[in-house]
C-alpha cells in the first residue's frame, strides 16, 4: 500500500517553483545585463529600505537593501520598467550612487516582508550600528557570563522574526563589550561555525551556531563595513562603528577565505582600553620616574619593543597624553589610526601615496615639537628619524625586536652608526602584556620545589635588592574555575611587564664595537633595571600574576 504525504509534496512542489523562479531571474538579468541577486540570502539594510516607502516599493516591484554612506543597491523584478527607471532617476537627483540588481518575485516578497520590523530596526548608518542606550543596558543587564551570551544568541537564532539577525549582532557586540573583549572571531568550521572572544589576550569559545544564521550575519557584517558582497574567495578589510549613548566605537573587520566559508575578525578600538595613564601601565616605579624624565626632554628617541600584542601602542598613546598640552605640537604617523587623540595630529599611512618614511619626512617641514612613528621598518624610516632626535625633536617609536638589549643591533643593520644612534637613542624598552589574577577569587600557596628554583634563580641575578619582596616562598595562584567576576577563568585584565636601557657613556662605549644583544644587555645590568623575567617574578610574588601566566609570554630560563 503507498501512502503518500500531502504536506511533504505541496512543500517539495513548492521548492521546485520558487527554484525556477529563480532560475528563470538569473537568466533574464543575463539578457538585460543587470547582475542578478537573491534577497533570501541577503541582509536587508533597515536605513536602506526607509530609502523608498512600501507603498511605492510595492507598486514599483522595487527595493533598497543596501546602503554605505551615498552608496545605494535597489533589486528590482523588472529593470526595465518605466516606473523603475523613474525611480532610480529620483534616488540620484537625492544624491544617491544606485547599483541595480535584478531579483524575483519571491525575493521581493522576503524584502518587502521586513517593513513590518521597521520599528525594531537599529542597524548601519553610513557604516554605523547604532544601538540603544537602553538596549544594550538590557543587555549588559542580562550578561554575567560567557554562558549567558550563548544563551541569548542561541534564544534570538529561534526568533521567526526578520530582525533576528540584527538582535544577534547587537548581543554579540554587546557581548563583547560587557567582557572587555579585544577582538571577536567567528570561525566557520565544517558542521557549525565558532564564535571565540578574545579575553585578556587569550581565546576563548562562547558558541557555535548553525552555517545558514552566520551566513546572514557575515552579509550584514559585510554591509556595514563597507565590503563586496559578490567577493567569496579574496581577503577583504574594513571598518564600522557601533553607537551607544552618543559615543561611536570604531570596529576594524577583516575577512579571510576558508575551507568552509570566509571567516571573519573584528578588532574592538574601545577608547576605554587605550585610555591607561602611565602610572597603571604596570611600570616600577623607579623605572617609571626615570621614563617620565626622558618624555620630559626636549629631544631624544624613545624605543619600545615587542611582538604584535605586546600592548606597545597603549604605552606610546601613554607617553603622549603625558607631554601633550596647548604649548607643544604633536604628529603622529601610524599604521592604521586606531585611536584618537584630541590636540593632537594624526595621520594614516598609505602604502602608495603616504608611506612611514614620507610622512615622517612631511611632519618634519610642520614643526612638531613631539613626533610619534607608530613603527620603524626600514632604514629609510630609521635614518629620518634618527635625525629627527637630532636635531631638536622627541621622537617615540617601536621597533619588532625580541628585548630592549635587541634595538641597538636591529638600528645598525639598518644602516644607523653607532655613533649618531648613542647620541639620538634615549632609551629603549621592551614590554609584554600578562593577564592580573582576579581579585575576588585569586589565591595564596606556597612555592613549590620547581616554582621556588624559578623565583631564586630570578630573584638572584636582580641587583636593586629593594625590590626583592621579603616573602618569596609563597606565590599568588588563579582559582580552578575562577568565579563570576572574572567570567569563571581566574583572571581579569592585563599588566605590562618591562624592562628597558638607558643611554649612558657604558653604552656609549660598548656600542662602538658593534655588540651583540647579550653584551649590551650585560652592561646594562649596572642601571639597576630589572629584566621582563625579573620584573614579571616580583609581579608574582606581588599577587599581580602567577607564575604559570608569566611562563606563557616570557622564557623564565633566559638568564642574562
Amino acid at each position: 500500500m503507498v501512502t503518500f504525504n500531502d504536506n511533504e509534496q505541496e512543500k517539495r512542489v513548492d521548492f521546485l517553483k520558487k527554484r525556477e523562479e529563480e532560475e528563470l531571474a538569473q537568466m533574464l538579468s543575463r539578457k538585460y545585463g543587470v547582475e542578478y541577486i537573491d534577497l533570501s540570502l541577503v541582509a536587508v539594510n533597515s536605513e536602506a529600505l526607509r530609502l523608498i516607502p512600501e507603498e511605492e516599493a510595492r507598486a514599483t516591484e522595487a527595493v533598497a537593501f543596501g546602503e554605505m554612506g551615498k552608496k545605494i543597491s535597489v533589486a528590482a523584478r523588472a529593470p526595465e520598467n518605466p516606473r523603475v527607471k523613474e525611480l532610480l532617476q529620483k534616488l540620484t537627483e537625492r544624491g544617491y550612487t544606485v547599483t541595480l540588481f535584478m531579483c524575483s518575485q519571491e525575493s521581493l516578497k522576503r524584502a518587502f516582508d521586513h517593513y513590518a520590523d521597521l520599528s525594531y530596526a537599529k542597524e548601519s548608518k553610513a557604516g554605523v550600528f547604532e544601538v540603544s542606550g537602553e538596549e544594550v543596558e538590557e543587555l549588559l543587564g542580562k550578561v554575567e557570563s560567557l554562558q549567558d551570551i550563548g544563551k541569548l544568541i542561541n534564544d534570538a537564532i529561534t526568533m521567526k522574526k526578520a530582525y533576528r539577525i540584527t538582535r544577534i549582532l547587537e548581543i554579540i557586540l554587546a557581548g563583547g563589550l560587557s567582557t572587555s573583549a579585544s577582538d571577536i572571531h567567528l570561525e566557520p568550521e565544517e558542521d557549525a561555525v565558532r564564535l571565540r572572544y578574545r579575553l585578556d589576550g587569550v581565546l576563548v569559545d562562547v558558541l557555535t551556531f548553525d552555517h545558514e544564521t552566520y551566513r546572514l550575519v557575515l552579509s550584514r557584517l559585510k554591509l556595514l563595513s563597507g565590503l563586496k558582497l559578490n567577493i567569496t574567495h579574496e581577503a577583504q578589510d574594513g571598518r564600522f562603528s557601533i553607537k551607544i549613548k552618543g559615543e561611536e566605537i570604531e570596529l576594524r573587520t577583516s575577512i579571510l577565505p576558508g575551507n568552509y566559508a570566509e571567516t571573519f575578525v573584528m578588532r574592538i578600538l574601545n577608547p576605554e582600553s587605550i585610555a591607561v595613564p602611565l602610572e597603571s601601565l604596570g611600570l616600577e616605579p623607579k623605572l617609571r620616574e626615570r621614563i617620565e624624565k626622558e618624555i620630559a626632554r626636549p629631544n631624544g628617541m624613545i624605543l619600545t619593543t615587542g611582538p604584535t600584542g605586546a600592548g606597545k601602542t597603549t604605552t606610546l598613546y601613554a607617553f603622549l597624553r603625558r607631554v601633550n598640552n596647548p604649548e607643544t605640537k604633536i604628529i603622529t604617523i601610524e599604521d592604521p589610526v586606531e585611536y584618537h587623540l584630541a590636540g593632537i595630529v594624526q595621520t594614516q599611512v598609505d602604502k602608495k601615496n603616504y608611506t612611514f618614511a614620507e610622512g615622517l619626512r612631511s611632519a618634519l617641514r610642520q614643526d612638531p615639537d613631539v613626533i610619534m612613528v607608530g613603527e620603524i621598518r626600514d632604514g629609510e624610516v630609521a635614518t629620518t628619524a634618527i635625525n629627527a632626535a637630532l636635531t631638536g625633536h622627541l621622537v617615540f617609536s617601536t621597533l619588532h625586536t625580541n628585548n630592549a638589549a635587541g634595538s641597538f643591533p636591529r638600528l645598525i643593520d639598518m644602516g644607523i652608526s653607532e655613533k649618531v644612534l648613542s647620541s639620538a637613542v634615549s632609551c629603549a624598552m621592551a614590554q609584554r602584556l600578562v593577564r592580573k589574577l582576579c581579585k575576588e577569587c585569586k589565591q595564596e600557596r606556597a612555592t613549590t620545589p620547581t616554582e621556588q628554583a624559578i623565583v631564586d634563580r630570578h630573584l638572584g641575578t636582580i641587583v636593586d635588592r629593594a625590590l626583592v619582596p621579603e616573602n618569596t616562598k609563597m606565590v599568588w595562584v588563579a582559582k580552578e574555575g575562577g568565579c563570576p567576576a572574572c567570567n569563571s577563568r581566574g583572571y581579569k585584565g592585563r599588566i605590562g611587564i618591562y624592562e628597558a636601557i638607558f643611554m649612558d657613556k657604558h653604552i656609549e662605549e660598548v656600542l662602538r664595537t658593534k655588540p651583540s644583544e647579550h653584551e649590551i644587555a650585560s652592561v646594562a645590568r649596572a642601571q639597576g633595571v630589572p629584566t621582563m623575567q625579573e620584573d614579571g617574578v616580583i609581579k608574582v610574588l606581588h599577587g599581580i600574576t602567577s607564575l604559570d601566566e608569566l611562563e606563557r609570554v616570557v622564557d623564565l630560563e633566559a638568564v642574562v
